[in-house]
């Protein structure tokens, strides 16, 4: 009942974020991109973040593998739920990245299969879906 799993970020499945920065630092950045180290600040930004992430790659690996987390993109589908539903089956979606529930999926047909949900990162699903499953995301 697995849909699309990804495991890098595709390009066009992002998340925009506010960072506030001293103005030490934002100059700092400022230099490095002018000296030709980054070709701008966003580029700047991603990859200290990567670094970041990498350098805790291990504790990442080991806290999703103990929490049984999905990492990257988690597609569910209309079908995926029906047949959850058919089979009696209650879902509890944990997803490290992105966890898409498909368009076509009814509030009605998400909380007959999805118990919980615990997305760390971001959750698509239409506006409906969002409020019938609101009690149920943490």
């Amino acid at each position: 009942m697995k849909s699309a799993l990804a495991t890098r970020d595709t390009g066009n499945e992002t998340e925009k974020i506010t960072v506030n920065l001293g103005y030490v630092d934002l100059g700092r950045m400022d230099l490095l991109v002018r000296e030709g180290f980054y070709s701008n600040r966003a580029d700047f930004i991603r990859t200290a973040i990567r670094n970041q992430i990498g350098a805790h790659d291990g504790v990442v690996a080991q806290s999703i593998a103990r929490q049984t987390l999905e990492l990257g993109l988690r597609v569910y589908s209309r079908a995926d739920l029906e047949a959850a539903k058919a089979a009696g089956e209650m879902l509890h979606l944990k997803v490290v990245g992105l966890a898409r529930i498909e368009s076509d999926v009814t509030p009605d047909l998400a909380l007959a299969t999805i118990g919980s949900i615990t997305i760390l990162g971001a959750l698509q699903a239409s506006a409906e879906v969002k409020v019938a499953l609101a009690d149920r995301i943490h």
